[in-house]
């Protein structure tokens, strides 16, 4: 398994000896939130690589339980000065479940995992995981809300009507409003099992008692195969069956929408905006899997302006698993049929009968919904470079991309910016141009690093291109990065500096995550301004 763990220390001198450690990185680490912190790995540290494979960042946390601190010190029976510079830790649960919060179940379910256990009395009524943040150009920038933070309100300057937003299916969390507040759920995971959606529906009670809240408005995401879909739907439904008050409404909220209404809603911007709202997926109002989005508008809506130009995703959730599938997908797109006969070690590793059955779908768009995904275009890129040819966990391919970025270069592949033809879909971005050099350059022996680098900063000069044009054409000046992709600080940083340059007021996120963890939040905004249209 690939997926990092984080680390303990007992305190920031023991962290400074093996993490690049700045004042405001410190501040988080001694924060009474106490959250994973995402740190700049020493040259040389004394933490095994497997810990973080791949990876220049270590999550790093201090003791926020009396337990933890025993953990490191006489009283733990460690002999004076001899206890551990760092422990591994892990949240108690199976992959894709719940923590385990009670003893019986937690016994049963984590003992093919744990030699020892040490239990408690004391009842876990709420679930709750760790935060993990991290300090960016000197601004906290929170990656997973949850101990610390949650509830904790994101306060807003105008009232908000009774609403529940039920967020996405991955790293799900909820939000809930009330007069000035959005009170946003602690991290529930990945809504894919009875398990998760039982926490996910308990949790919702529970703040709805804590807050006081019956909402007779319900926000949900444009997918109609998400759980949080079906649970509004269902919540509604009943609602209606039983006759227990007024209806409740339900509003669907467009997933890049949503993006980019929860930028607006930390940033305490209530106007209309250009929002670039790159991830992995998300249904489209044309049942495309969008990600690679350019939109333009307000809480009340959007129109899409620009977006990466749509490629197949052979085979689909298939595809996410293996990067090399969308290699082929986006060189079929640059090159035509001699993307199959090109000499790359990608595309000489598979065995005949995938091959064939790829080709296929590639060329026909069988069993391949059209993507416009940027996340995806990470992840062709990371295949093609031989870094990650199939995922242990979400985002892998791309942060290893990021990882080996050469950092200092100035050079940038070029994408192809052009009208779409279709009505409301704006301009077409087409990465063809960058992948044709791209394959030039790996075919001349252009390491690895360089290439990474000239991608991201290609991609940050196209946000700033694109923006451009958007500008020209309504007149707007202010521009919100939202999404998972954005979480990629190389890439963020740079396209930040391209959208400054150009005369760009850029915002991004600090208080809630930019990746699906916010939608929610956004959805909650959306839905408030579509109810009083």
């Amino acid at each position: 398994m690939d997926k990092p763990f984080a680390i303990m220390s007992s305190d920031a001198r023991a962290v400074a000896s093996y993490c690049h450690l700045a004042p405001g990185e410190q501040q988080l680490l001694e924060s009474p939130q106490r959250p994973i912190v995402l740190l700049r790995r020493q040259e040389g540290a004394p933490i095994a690589q497997a810990v973080a494979p791949n990876n220049r960042y270590l999550g790093v946390m201090l003791p926020y339980t009396p337990l933890h601190h025993l953990l490191f010190s006489e009283e733990g029976n460690r002999p004076m000065g001899r206890w551990p510079l760092a422990l591994v830790m892990t949240s108690g649960n199976r992959s894709e479940e719940p923590i385990a919060k009670d003893n019986g179940p937690a016994l049963e379910q984590l003992a093919p995992l744990a030699d020892y256990f040490l239990l408690h009395d004391r009842d876990i009524h709420v679930r709750c995981d760790d935060s993990v943040t991290r300090l960016f150009q000197g601004k906290e920038a929170i990656i997973r809300r949850s101990r610390g933070y949650a509830p904790f309100p994101v306060r807003l300057d105008f009232p908000l009507q009774e609403i529940l937003a039920c967020g996405g299916e991955l790293k799900n969390t909820f939000c809930l409003t009330r007069d000035n507040y959005a009170f946003l759920s602690q991290h529930i995971g990945d809504l894919e099992n009875l398990e998760t959606l039982e926490s996910f529906e308990s949790n919702i009670e529970h703040f709805k008692r804590l807050f006081r809240i019956e909402p007779k408005i319900v926000a949900h995401d444009l997918h109609p195969d998400y759980l949080s879909t079906k649970y509004a739907q269902e919540l509604a439904s009943n609602h209606c069956t039983q006759g227990t008050g007024p209806e409740v409404r339900l509003i669907p909220v467009q997933h890049h929408h949503a993006h980019m209404a929860s930028v607006m809603a930390e940033s305490a911007l209530n106007e209309t905006v250009i929002g670039v709202s790159f991830d992995g997926t998300g249904y489209g109002t044309d049942g495309a899997i969008w990600g690679g989005e350019f939109l333009v508008g307000d809480y009340r809506g959007f129109h899409r302006a620009a977006h990466l130009k749509y490629v197949p995703l052979p085979g689909g959730t298939a595809a996410i698993k293996r990067p090399y599938r969308m290699a082929l997908s986006h060189l079929f797109n640059a090159l035509g049929p001699d993307a199959f006969g090109i000499h790359l070690p990608i595309w000489e590793q598979l065995e005949p009968p995938e091959r064939t059955v790829l080709r296929r779908q590639i060329e026909t768009g069988l069993g391949s919904p059209p993507t416009s995904s940027m996340g995806r275009l990470f992840d062709a890129v990371s295949s093609l470079l031989g870094i990650r040819q199939v995922i242990n966990y979400e985002g892998q391919a791309a942060i290893e991309l990021e990882m080996v970025a050469q950092e200092g270069l100035e050079e940038s592949y070029e994408f192809a910016i052009e009208e779409s033809g279709v009505k409301g879909h704006g301009l077409l971005i087409d990465p063809a141009p960058l992948f044709r050099v791209l394959i030039a350059d790996i075919k001349a022996g252009v390491p690895a690093g360089v290439i990474s680098a000239r991608f991201h900063r290609g991609i940050a000069g196209m946000i700033a291109t694109v923006c451009g044009i958007i500008r020209e054409r309504y007149g707007l000046n202010k521009v919100v990065l939202s999404g998972g992709v954005f979480q990629n600080v190389y890439l963020l940083s740079q396209a930040l500096r391209c959208l400054e340059r150009a005369g760009f007021e850029a915002y991004v996120h600090h208080l809630v995550p930019a990746n699906d963890g916010g939608i929610s939040l956004g959805q909650a905004l959306v839905a408030n301004a579509v109810a009083e249209i």
